[in-house]
């Protein structure tokens, strides 16, 4: 026995609690499932993208981490919109005017998938966007949304994804984006600096919409699909 390695342990505990989100997800006519690692995760989300739906990606590491728009792409059944495609070098494939174009087809999609900033576990989703180009299509417009999250982004309540958003998942994101992709005007962020939000006024802030999902009406019950992930995914 190795009193080192707690990689089952972990397991377990991240496996408890997304089994408790899960049930509170469906209190609240969220579908909900639960993958053990990323492979099992991956084959969730293909088998939820029947052949010939047109499928929109929201931004996501977790959703790259699985190597879900590859997997789609070696089925070659479905049209996908990516409008974060990026070449060798992390540059956008796609010019400003294309992009939001290309994020406009998430309304009419028929399945749009995405990852969460975090989820309590009672339930509720939680994400801090931007523009709004992911958190409104979560809300309303494709037919079907599916949301990969790892089960480190499970925290106790409101104010704690709250919490984890301004001090981790934002900070980070923001850093990402000017170490990865060479985006300049992010490079005088407060958080890029002190790795904690400030709650700062800047030209290029991130962080301009917060939404809380705290449940679907009955009849959109099958629309948003949670696949909680036994792992550390994601931002």
């Amino acid at each position: 026995m190795d009193e080192l390695d707690i990689t089952q342990e972990k397991k377990q505990y991240y496996q408890l609690r997304s089994e408790l989100v899960i049930k509170n997800l469906l209190r609240r006519n969220i579908n909900g499932f639960y993958a053990a690692d990323k492979s099992e995760a991956l084959n969730t989300v293909m088998q939820m993208i029947p052949p010939g739906a047109l499928v929109v990606r929201g931004d996501s590491m977790t959703v790259e981490q699985l190597g879900i728009l590859e997997e789609l792409t070696k089925r070659n059944q479905n049209k996908v919109v990516d409008t974060f495609q990026r070449d060798a070098k992390g540059e956008m494939v796609h010019g400003s005017e294309e992009r939001s174009r290309m994020e406009r087809e998430a309304f009419t999609a028929d399945i749009f998938i995405t990852g969460t900033n975090a989820v309590t576990l009672d339930g509720k989703l939680v994400n801090t966007d931007g523009m709004g180009n992911r958190v409104a299509p979560i809300i309303f417009g494709p037919r079907k949304v599916i949301l990969v999250i790892g089960a480190n982004k499970i925290v106790a309540d409101e104010e704690s994804a709250r919490e984890r958003i301004r001090n981790i998942a934002a900070p980070v994101n923001a850093i990402r984006h000017v170490m990865k992709h060479n985006r300049t005007e992010f490079e005088n962020l407060p958080c890029v600096h002190t790795g904690k939000c400030v709650d700062c006024r800047h030209e290029n802030r991130i962080c301009c919409a917060t939404v809380i999902i705290e449940g679907a009406m009955s009849w959109n019950q099958d629309r948003i699909n949670v696949v909680l992930i036994g792992e550390e995914l994601g931002i």
